[in-house]
């Protein structure tokens, strides 16, 4: 029989069984993915793409050995992130964070199973170290109604026989985040429920080769997209009808464009909307010769979280001295407090190391100094010295690590703040910065 063209239709038709990424060039398959604006973009800048099969039995060999090492006979996690680690599928994923209808177990042998929407076990079958697909870890009110309890039940016992039969004698589960009758129903079953988000976040810290790689290429996807927001904004921001949503847009659509998957938060603002910060975009319309501040917090190419924060001048007139001012201290405070980054330092260290904000942007100061970013935020936070709980994050950096650094100089009673953020990877003797998108030259009195 002959094999038509719109039987076998590539992604790429300068390509054989498979991309660059060591998955297959199929228009109709299952797995998400990058586009070929993408790979296109990634190729004209020189950039190595992840074999993702090496990244996925990378993960898989570490959630195993962190089980294997706390005694535990297994995993079992409903986050769709932490699912999305352990198997690279995803359904639904932001409906999925609110309505928990998935659910994945690792065994201490390696063994993995995953609960998936029913109808839709094929979404994990591409990846052949998910060794069973099945249904019903749906145990929310909606779905269940006042029967909710009963379906907890004969989950609950799919596990215990699951375990029995892989971890034989071992009652430690490991559980991140679960329903209410879920937690009773593991519990009746003899389970000892352990804390599975430690290991969880601890595990997600340390990225592989091919991570590192798919994250290079989710910065470099998420900084065009940056460009075409920034082009966008200076063309359009002042004309009277532009609004901060529209702006925004522009970030999404691209990120889209992409293969990217999500944002996060809509933390964009302009004009005085900046102070205090944490005003999400909506209706504004901004005039020229204003600030805008956005943090990108974008779920990106490869399910990759890329978090870049950057502040604009936009408009013909020259920024204020005392927004200038602000802009070089924001800068400054990254640039400072990224030269302590190396393996073995701790994270109490850099807390008690930091660059030390002024005094009229003290209040106001962001949440945090640093924080691990992989799949999303992660593990570790790194507080400002004033905000560090003893003991709470007493560790040290190793090569692999990813963080984001970041400020936030906002006046009190101000009408103005400055955003900053770049992205980082821990080496084996220091650290890199992943981030390239320029700061803006007007405000920082260039």
């Amino acid at each position: 029989m002959n094999q038509h063209y719109r039987d076998s239709r590539k992604i790429d038709p300068t390509r054989g069984a498979l991309l660059g990424d060591n998955t297959p060039n199929d228009n109709d398959r299952i797995e998400i993915g990058p586009t070929q604006l993408a790979y296109a973009e990634w190729a004209a800048a020189g950039l190595d793409l992840p074999d993702l099969q090496a990244m996925r039995r990378f993960r898989w060999e570490r959630l195993t050995r962190f089980i294997q090492e706390r005694d535990y006979a297994g995993l079992l996690v409903f986050d769709p992130l932490n699912i999305r680690y352990a198997s690279d599928s995803t359904n639904m994923q932001l409906w999925n964070t609110h309505n928990p209808f998935r659910a994945l177990l690792i065994c201490a042998d390696g063994y993995m199973v995953i609960w998936d929407y029913k109808n839709s076990p094929f979404l994990s079958t591409f990846n052949p170290l998910v060794r069973e697909q099945r249904s019903g870890a749906d145990l929310f009110y909606f779905d269940r109604g006042d029967k909710v309890d009963v379906a907890a039940d004969v989950f609950a016992n799919e596990v215990r026989a699951l375990l029995q039969d892989h971890a034989p004698g071992n009652t430690r589960l490991a559980v991140d985040k679960v329903m209410l009758h879920g937690l009773r129903a593991l519990e009746a079953q003899g389970f000892e429920v352990m804390e599975g988000e430690e290991l969880t976040e601890k595990c997600r810290a340390v990225k592989g080769p091919d991570e590192i790689k798919a994250m290079r290429c989710s910065v470099h996807a998420c900084e065009q997209a940056m460009y075409a927001m920034e082009e966008f904004a200076r063309a359009h921001m002042g004309d009277g009808k532009t609004c901060e949503d529209d702006i925004w847009a522009v970030l999404h659509a691209e990120n889209i464009r992409r293969g990217g998957e999500w944002i996060e938060t809509r933390l964009l603002a302009t004009g005085q909307r900046t102070n205090p910060w944490f005003q999400e975009c909506g209706p504004r319309i901004p005039r020229r010769n204003e600030i805008l501040a956005f943090d990108t917090d974008l779920i990106g190419s490869y399910g990759i979280c890329t978090d870049i924060s950057r502040t604009w001048w936009i408009g013909d007139e020259a920024p204020r001295p005392d927004m200038i001012s602000a802009m070089q201290h924001a800068h400054e405070h990254i640039m400072t407090n990224m030269e302590m980054l190396k393996p073995g330092v701790t994270i109490p260290e850099l807390s008690a190391r930091t660059h030390v904000l002024r005094p009229e942007f003290q209040k106001q100061k962001y949440g945090c100094l640093m924080h691990g970013v992989g799949l999303c935020d992660e593990w570790p936070l790194v507080a400002y010295p004033d905000h560090a709980v003893p003991g709470a994050f007493d560790y040290a950096l190793e090569p692999g690590m990813t963080l984001c650094v970041e400020v936030l100089v906002s006046p009190e009673g101000g009408d103005f703040s400055i955003k900053l953020e770049d992205q980082v990877l821990i080496t084996e003797d220091g650290y890199e910065n992943l981030t390239r998108y320029p700061f803006d030259e007007r405000l920082m009195g260039v």
